[in-house]
């Protein structure tokens, strides 16, 4: 029935229905939180090794507001480094991808230059030239008194880069737990490469993506996976398994591609990958690996605003393949997700609308996480779990954000 405004607002009993309310998807003090708490704090996905191929590449990107560079070095060695002078707090490297064997017109070939003032530094972050330095700084400061700020990084999990702003980050093997079990044998038995990268900004919350991969109730929005998936034998049967940390993952299935009238069953795959298998890990706080079949699908996230968040698509096949297997592919990838996908734009059009009803500034609502299947594929654990890792690490209950979890 119609609901009046009391009725609408009245929240249901959290251990028959579990629920979330809204406002952590639109509350600027809860937003500027996550900033401080979880993203500043834990192991963040980034670029991948295959995108740095040769020493001195380069990617620049942003973590928690902060600028970061990612480089690797001439010992071949991937590092982190905070993209900010230690002179006047401006941004060094300004491109988002490049070489450093490209000389800046302020500086010197293979060094990574300031153009304020042409302060510049090498690949490890040592500070190799101060321009007019004994003139200015006399004995007071040297070159060896100044560096780049040095991030945790580490490559790993199918080649990719991973960094932290926190000096006393756990171990990236601790954060990741077994999450990676189901997938290990297809994204490190070989060396991957991607093939695709697009990226999308979204009024949306970041937390509202990572919903969306965190369940397959929602396959009822995609035509394509109705038809491949939800209506063939197996698939009400596949399981949602928890991690530590928040994250979870996805147990294997045969998509049955040839029942989508111009689709064909995958004929490449990865290491141990069973043919047309679907296989996805989740990781707190934003991050997916989805793999079907023949792709890789990578999706990372960038927080912007309450209201406003960054994604970031990878497709990746394996490093060794010929021009032929990788345009076979790519159009297997492109087919699902790429832009005249069916799956993607899907999903962007549901959280786009999440957003809307959602902003800043609208009422609270109750958001319904209370599919209870026994852990199975329509089951709403994925989501579950992820928020009670996010009020562990905020201190505060999702389904009454405004007042704080008692202290254990």
């Amino acid at each position: 029935m119609a609901k009046n405004a009391s009725e609408w607002s009245k929240r249901p009993n959290q251990q028959v229905m579990p629920f979330v309310d809204s406002r952590i998807y639109s509350d600027e003090q809860i937003f500027e939180e996550e900033i401080e708490k979880i993203w500043r704090k834990v192991w963040t996905l980034t670029v991948h090794e295959s995108e740095l191929p040769k020493a001195l590449d380069y990617r620049t990107l942003t973590i928690a507001r902060e600028p970061v560079v990612i480089v690797r070095g001439p010992d071949s060695k991937v590092r982190a480094f905070l993209n900010v002078c230690p002179h006047r707090g401006n941004i060094i490297v300004r491109k988002p991808a490049g070489s450093l064997t490209s000389a800046e017109p302020s500086g010197n070939v293979n060094n990574m230059t300031c153009m304020f003032h042409g302060w510049q530094f090498d690949a490890y972050g040592n500070c190799a030239d101060i321009p007019r330095c004994k003139a200015g700084y006399q004995d007071r400061l040297t070159k060896k008194d100044i560096g780049l700020r040095e991030l945790k990084c580490e490559v790993a999990y199918g080649g990719f880069v991973w960094v932290s702003l926190s000096d006393e980050v756990e171990p990236l093997s601790s954060f990741i737990g077994g999450a990676f079990d189901i997938m290990k044998s297809e994204i490190d038995t070989e060396a991957l490469e991607v093939f695709h990268y697009h990226k999308a900004f979204i009024d949306s919350n970041y937390k509202l993506w990572h919903d969306t991969n965190s369940e397959f109730y929602h396959d009822y929005m995609h035509y394509f996976n109705r038809a491949t998936s939800m209506m063939q034998p197996g698939y009400f049967e596949r399981r949602y398994t928890p991690y530590d940390n928040g994250h979870a993952t996805v147990g294997s299935m045969e998509v049955k591609y040839e029942a989508y009238q111009g689709a064909a069953s995958r004929v490449l795959s990865f290491p141990g990958m069973p043919k047309n298998g679907w296989k996805m890990v989740d990781l707190f706080p934003g991050a997916t690996y989805n793999i079907r079949g023949s792709s890789l699908r990578v999706d990372t996230m960038t927080p912007i605003g309450p209201n406003k968040v960054l994604i970031e698509f990878r497709g990746l096949g394996l490093k060794r393949d010929t021009a032929e297997e990788r345009e076979q592919r790519i159009r297997d990838h492109n087919t699902i997700w790429g832009p005249f996908g069916r799956n993607l734009h899907e999903d962007l059009l549901g959280i786009t609308g999440q957003g809307v009803a959602m902003r800043p500034g609208t009422e609270a609502r109750t958001i319904l996480h209370g599919r209870l299947e026994e852990g199975t594929i329509h089951d709403e654990m994925g989501m579950r779990h992820f928020y009670e890792e996010w009020a562990r690490r905020m201190g505060r209950q999702p389904n009454n954000p405004g007042s704080a979890m008692a202290a254990e």
